[in-house]
């Protein structure tokens, strides 16, 4: 905090309020005068160490919650909402988004609620039957929440990188194997030994650790890399439990099904944290111009586990290219998603057919570059592929699914997928939608359904590109 001027005040205006306290009884509880909260609580005074110490004893708070700024997150959502078609056609600059933000932050994440329900509102919908279906909606819910989760935390846990790090010791580049590696570690540190089975023999599962025999079961399905991966899992899980429930909000720990797909994910984010080190995977990741290929060699991993660990390139001081990451089955399921970046990503399924990632299946293992436009104009460069699972049988053959990795296309002269397209050449940009339920544009050849805010203008003496308008 050395020489950074720390404004506190809708934080600290909330706190106090949630506390019943008027300014004069607040300053004579901190023993200050009642004219300086005031001038905090304005942002017109940053708040000194010396002051939070205070407040941190007399209220026992963690001052460095109230420290911890996330508006900049909270601009890039309310902008994106107010480019949202349903908000109409007058959109406030800039300038007067970072006043809200700063004067009314209630009335603001009243805004975002509001708005975030109209979506989901409208996602579900979209998907009709069968997720507005009590079993299905509860298992949307516990997903979506671990998204906005993660969203929230700029996909970034700087703690569990320490800890992660803390384990290997050394650059992984000077580990000449890493699977041996740990196994070795889980049995000395942990007193845990690793045992191969047959697929059969875990009923078709991939892990199973227990907890009476201190043994941990692969199946003999997962590669060289999965495996590593599976152990580095539950590395986080035993060894760390503490930090990572520390990482989740205290009343979600309260919520088993929601705490328990939280600490899977944060355990998922460990393993990949302790087999691509940040350090060392930013300086490859610029050095190679972000060539996923590469970084998988060079960490010997997986395509997806790189594309994945790229959106955790958050790090204050060290930030990578912001990245968004979707994955879809054959269907156009979504089965996973992070987001660092200003899109709307699809939630469920039927994500906008135009995107390349559907295509990536007629050409397996092909990388395909494509220039993506927004409805709000905004333009992503992104990278699409299919990825297999491992296969031990013949019945399981073709687990195949495709990724999509992409950024805003004002990073793409910094990434080697960039040379590909020319992002100024309008005829080489795609415009897509988060979904057609959502997508307000009027004359796509691949509408498959009437916009959920928005009714389409019919002629009986006019047929338009497709029967949802004239």
């Amino acid at each position: 905090m050395a020489g950074k001027k720390v404004f506190i005040g809708p934080k600290l205006r909330e706190m106090r309020q949630s506390r019943k306290l008027t300014q004069a009884e607040f300053a004579s509880e901190l023993g200050v005068s009642a004219s300086y909260v005031n001038l905090i609580e304005r942002n017109q005074r940053p708040a000194s160490l010396k002051f939070l110490i205070t407040l941190s004893d007399s209220f026992g708070l963690n001052w460095r919650d109230l420290v911890n700024d996330d508006s900049g997150l909270v601009l890039s959502d309310l902008r994106q909402v107010t480019k949202d078609a349903a908000f109409g056609d007058t959109v406030p600059d800039i300038e007067e988004l970072r006043s809200a933000i700063e004067y009314s932050p209630n009335l603001m994440r009243g805004v975002m609620n509001i708005y975030n329900a109209y979506r989901t509102y409208g996602e579900r919908l979209a998907e009709q039957s069968e997720f507005l279906s009590g079993d299905g909606d509860a298992t949307l819910g516990v997903e979506q929440s671990a998204h906005d989760f993660f969203r929230t935390n700029n996909n970034y846990f700087d703690e569990l990188e320490k800890a992660a790090q803390s384990c290997i010791g050394r650059p992984v580049a000077e580990i000449e194997d890493l699977h041996g590696f740990l196994l070795n570690y889980v049995q000395e540190k942990l007193n845990v030994r690793v045992k191969r089975v047959r697929d059969e023999v875990l009923g078709r599962a991939l892990r199973y650790f227990d907890r009476n025999e201190n043994t941990l079961f692969l199946s003999d399905g997962l590669d060289y890399m999965n495996r590593i991966f599976q152990i580095a899992h539950m590395i986080a899980l035993i060894e760390f439990p503490d930090l990572i429930n520390e990482q989740i909000p205290p009343a979600l720990l309260k919520q088993e099904q929601i705490a328990s797909r939280y600490r899977i994910e944060l355990a998922n984010y460990f393993a990949a944290a302790m087999m691509m080190p940040y350090e060392e995977f930013y300086e490859e990741a610029v050095a190679s111009r972000y060539d996923i290929d590469r970084l998988a060699a060079r960490f010997s991993v997986s395509y997806e586990q790189v594309c994945q660990r790229l959106t955790t390139m958050q790090r204050p001081g060290k930030r990578g290219i912001p990245f968004f990451f979707l994955r879809v089955d054959r269907g156009g399921n979504v089965s996973k998603r992070f987001n660092v970046t200003p899109i709307q990503l699809a939630r469920y399924g039927g994500a906008c057919p135009k995107l390349n990632v559907h295509y990536s299946f007629r050409v397996p293992g092909r990388i395909l570059i494509q220039t993506v436009e927004m409805p709000d104009h905004s333009r992503y460069l992104t990278v699409n592929r299919t990825v297999d699972r491992p296969s031990i049988r013949y019945s399981t053959e073709d687990k195949r699914l495709a990724v999509c990795l992409g950024c805003p296309v004002e990073y793409a002269p910094d990434i080697v997928y960039g040379k590909a397209t020319d992002p100024n050449m309008v005829q080489l940009v795609t415009e897509v939608g988060v979904n057609c339920r959502l997508c307000p544009r009027k004359n796509c050849e691949q509408r498959a359904h009437d916009p959920f805010h928005t009714t389409l203008e019919i002629d009986e003496d006019r047929r338009g590109v497709t029967h949802f308008e004239s």
